[in-house]
């Protein structure tokens, strides 16, 4: 029978993460945080030390299908590769005999490093396309003959003389669009002349006439046919088509590759999952892992279809579900859990509730501003304050919807005197710089006691520094961003790497660092560089901060314009959901009424928040605040969809009066006795002077939890559950006063 792991809510009263050394006792390892430069476990079992029970479930799982459900921040790369790892190091996998693969060379490089700090290093980590790519090399001689067509790596010049030639015209833009709707037509396996057909069955938006993307798509294939060209998809394709008819061909890859594992399988597209069905053959030695509530990419042709029908396509097949967020806050996950509570469609019947296993944290910061301006203003302020507070510049990130948000974050970050780098730019290693720095330390570490440089240098940081000092490093960054600021930034990242390494290895040498670098380089394994992280949504999956910002949460930005079936805007919500659970800590939720100062505010904040941000109500129900102004709120809102967690023990609450509390009735009280008689006291008044009964002014539970929260304004009070719009308006003044510990002013003393 399949097997089925269930997590154990945590008891009432206990903290979830007592610092005792084992997993029982809370000595979990950080699923998302490992040392930089771990010892190779000892043995196969070591591989196993500090994982917790469902990711030990993966790791063990070592035979037939396996199907892991991983929600975000719960260490899904860590269960899969100490499963390839264990695996490999009890004797029951050889490492040349398994194929792992993801959707990114930064996941492929992470997996790699992961493995080889755990002694499974000769297991192959690749993308999708790499795999294929080199397959597609090696046998394409012995398929088809001659030489394999010259790789396309840049399709746009080509769809541009394509449109060209059909006399289509199109401007940067829809050239763009046009060459991704060719990407998405070849992953779902669409040729030119049936294009138009299935764009209307996908109800998808083209960017032009869908006859006329047909036409530029059909000269697109045959320009290539005549140059001896392939482009990426092709890659694919053709792989696949070789393995369809050549038998012999697929016996050799089968008889190479005996089990596979798949990371972030609910981005799979048709196209990759039937390359994955002829790598598999007849055989059932797979393991996939993903969550559907992170399938944001379905304009490429990704569904999460395959995912969510795992079970159906292999009935005996092992399902582990990881929940447990090591990431990020109870508040942090409080929010995202709410969020998919509101969500609708196939993926939100399989959605994952998380449950944070860190401490208690700020609440979400949600604000309004009147305009972008203002609001990119106000967001580099909070980072410059975060940064002055002790958080690095290089644990936040601001995210945004679309690349053209940046222009104005970049603009208030540089006069806030604070250093941004944009997401998306060259990879680490790659960066000239970077490979300049390699060649000086490899020359410096060959040239030992005989290079001038290190004369004055005692140790192996000082001796990077020395080194690094001729290619433009100083101890003080220079003013300002650009081309002078990201260079230094990336040497300073090469010096903190050093520093690093040196902690872990006392005695190691400038060699020794050097071939460290070379190997992460082949990993593409980057430090971080120190600054503040500008991304778009979409390019911030699988990443993760101490702090986020996410800007211009508006209704047309998101959702965005264009998102108009149902479908579109669930995909629209799933991306929000990423962002917010990219956060570990802090997290600020904004938006801006207008676009430009004295514009009008006619913009409304996104419905994804409705219910969560303040002033706020759940879908279906009247708003109890006209909202305006500037909202800081903290988690618990009248409205609140989605599951509450106790703020003792951590588990979830379904009790009315305990959610009220925001704790289990069994769980200790820090209430305020003498707090608490004083606002009964209050209360009795009022209700006497309104001719009502006293519950109409508050519940003895919501004073209990006024009483036990202690708020030191109107947004923490308006975070306590009883505590509406109407009632913080009424009677706020009179609460926050006496929380204060002040007398109240009498009415004849007021006149």
């Amino acid at each position: 029978m399949p097997a089925l792991v269930r997590l154990r809510p945590t008891p009432c009263g206990q903290r979830p993460h007592p610092p005792r050394p084992t997993w029982q006792h809370g000595g979990v390892t950080a699923a998302t945080h490992s040392s930089l430069f771990p010892q190779v476990p000892e043995s196969a079992d070591a591989v196993l030390d500090g994982l917790d029970p469902e990711q030990r479930a993966v790791a063990t799982a070592l035979h037939g299908p396996v199907c892991v459900l991983a929600g975000a921040g719960t260490g899904k790369t860590r269960a899969i590769t100490h499963r390839i790892a264990y695996g490999v190091r009890a004797g029951i996998l050889q490492p040349a005999s398994v194929l792992a693969v993801t959707f990114t060379n930064r996941a492929a490089g992470e997996m790699r490093g992961r493995l080889r700090q755990l002694g499974a290093g000769g297991v192959q980590a690749r993308t999708f396309h790499s795999a294929a790519l080199r397959q597609l090399q090696y046998f394409w001689p012995k398929a088809v003959g001659g030489e394999l067509p010259r790789l396309l790596e840049r399709k746009v010049q080509l769809v541009a003389e394509s449109a060209a030639r059909c006399r289509i015209r199109l401007d940067r833009n829809e050239l763009r669009d046009v060459t991704s709707e060719i990407e998405w037509a070849k992953v779902t396996q669409t040729v030119p002349a049936d294009y138009p057909a299935a764009v209307a069955k996908s109800h998808r938006d083209a960017p032009r006439d869908p006859a006329e993307i047909s036409q530029v798509y059909g000269m697109y294939e045959q320009l290539k046919r005549d140059r001896a060209l392939i482009d990426f998809e092709d890659v694919l394709l053709l792989t696949v088509g070789i393995l369809q008819d050549r038998h012999d061909i697929a016996d050799q890859i089968r008889s190479q590759y005996q089990h596979f594992v798949v990371d972030e399988y609910q981005d799979v597209s048709p196209l990759q999952q039937r390359l994955l069905d002829l790598w598999m053959g007849d055989r059932d030695s797979l393991c996939v892992v993903g969550d559907a509530s992170q399938t944001i990419y379905s304009f490429t042709g990704a569904t999460p279809d395959h995912l969510l029908n795992f079970r159906t396509r292999h009935p005996d097949a092992t399902m582990v579900k990881l929940v447990r967020d090591y990431r990020s806050t109870p508040q942090v996950v409080h929010l995202a859990n709410g969020l998919l509570s509101q969500a609708q469609g196939r993926a939100a019947e399989h959605r994952l509730e998380l449950i944070s296993q860190r401490e208690a944290g700020p609440e979400p910061a949600y604000t309004e501003y009147a305009d972008e301006p203002a609001e990119a203003e106000g967001t580099a302020r909070r980072i410059r304050d975060l940064i002055a507070a002790g958080v690095p510049a290089g644990e936040i990130a601001v995210l945004y919807r679309i690349n053209a948000q940046s222009e104005v974050y970049e603009q208030a970050l540089a006069d806030a005197g604070v250093p941004y780098q944009l997401r998306g730019a060259e990879r680490f290693f790659d960066r000239p710089e970077v490979r300049e720095a390699g060649v000086a330390l490899r020359g410096a570490a060959r040239a030992g006691g005989n290079d001038s440089l290190l004369d004055d240098a005692d140790g192996l940081p000082s001796q990077v520094r020395a080194v690094l000092s001729t290619k433009g490093w100083t101890t003080e960054p220079p003013a300002g961003s650009g081309a002078v600021r990201d260079r230094w930034e990336s040497l300073a990242a090469l010096v903190a790497l050093a520093e690093d390494y040196v902690r872990v290895k006392p005695e190691a040498s400038l060699s020794d660092l050097v071939a460290e670098l070379d190997e992460r380089a082949a990993a593409q394994h980057a430090p971080t560089v120190q600054g503040v992280t500008l991304a778009s949504l979409h390019s911030a999956k699988g990443l993760e901060w101490d702090a986020v910002f996410l800007v211009g949460l508006t209704e047309g930005m998101m959702p965005i314009t264009y998102a108009k079936t149902d479908e579109q805007v669930e995909e629209e919500r799933r991306l929000l959901y990423v962002g917010v659970t990219r956060a570990r800590l802090h997290l600020s939720l904004s938006w801006a009424l207008s676009r430009s100062p004295g514009g009008r505010a006619s913009r409304r904040p996104t419905r994804f928040l409705n219910g969560m941000r303040p002033g706020s109500a759940a879908p279906g129900a009247r708003s109890a605040s006209g909202g305006g102004g500037i909202e800081r709120g903290s988690g618990g809102r009248r409205k609140r969809r989605g599951p509450v967690l106790c703020r003792v023990c951590g588990k979830t609450l379904t009790d009315a009066g305990e959610m009220k509390l925001m704790r289990c009735e069994d769980c200790p009280s820090d209430m305020d006795e003498a707090l608490y008689e004083r606002l009964r006291e209050w209360r009795s008044e009022q209700a006497k002077e309104l001719g009502q009964p006293a519950y109409c002014v508050f519940t003895d539970k919501t004073l209990t939890a006024i009483a036990e929260a202690v708020p030191g304004s109107e947004g923490e009070l308006a975070g306590i559950s009883g505590v509406g719009g109407r009632k913080l308006e009424r009677f706020g003044a009179d609460v926050l006063t006496i929380c204060a510990g002040q007398d109240l002013v009498g009415a004849d003393e007021e006149d």
